[in-house]
């Protein structure tokens, strides 16, 4: 009997491990790691061409804010139609955005519905934030992730107050594990973790959020 491919959607903010723990979970079962950030990343010189052309035609920000929100959602686009084609060749998936909308997980659950795939939820959600805040800015001043995304832990609030609690959203009873990043576990025992829960049976699967580490860890 044919196994279904595996759908593992990833989520939370930006800085909190999500991109390290998704490539070792796509390393681990040797299939494709899709990141948003990188289609994204290859906008800039569309999204500079389009700040030269407001500039010249004297247009506000609210032109500069469309023009983001187009590339960001052509990222996207173009991220579900590689999900798509993996998904369509049997292959199992990972796939790393932030999911911090609804309609996005519904994207997702979409995908997973139309060819047979087990859609897992893996949302990172660190508890130290004096840690998470270290980890995001030393990447900012490092110059390293990308350069849309928030560098500075003030960029980072104003992102987060500006879903306004939209990222809070149940996914339909699809599995999904919490993690906490900032936990005082060794990495190769979180990744541990994470993988025995993605290898629980169906039936074993809770219909609320599973949170690593387990309780007594």
């Amino acid at each position: 009997m044919e196994k279904s491919p595996l759908l593992i959607a990833m989520k939370g903010h930006p800085g909190t491990g999500k991109s390290t723990l998704a490539c070792s979970i796509a390393a681990a079962l040797r299939c494709p790691y899709l990141d948003k950030d990188d289609v994204r990343d290859q906008t800039r010189p569309i999204e500079k061409a389009l700040e030269i052309c407001q500039s010249n035609n004297n247009k506000h920000d609210d032109q500069d804010a469309y023009a983001t929100d187009l590339l960001n959602d052509v990222s996207y686009s173009v991220l579900w139609s590689i999900a798509e084609t993996q998904l369509k060749m049997g292959l199992s998936v990972v796939i790393d955005c932030p999911l911090a909308r609804a309609k996005l997980f519904e994207r997702v659950l979409e995908l997973a519905s139309k060819y047979g795939a087990r859609l897992l939820v893996i949302e990172c959600r660190p508890k130290d934030e004096r840690e998470w805040r270290r980890r995001l800015e030393e990447r900012g001043s490092g110059g390293e992730g990308s350069w849309h995304k928030p560098c500075t832990w003030e960029r980072l609030e104003r992102l987060i107050k500006g879903y306004d609690g939209c990222w809070e959203y149940g996914t339909c009873g699809v599995p999904k594990l919490v993690v906490d990043t900032t936990a005082k576990v060794e990495r190769s025992e979180l990744i541990l973790g994470v993988l025995n829960w993605i290898a629980l049976p169906i039936s074993l699967s809770s219909p609320s959020p599973s949170h690593f580490p387990w309780k007594g860890i």
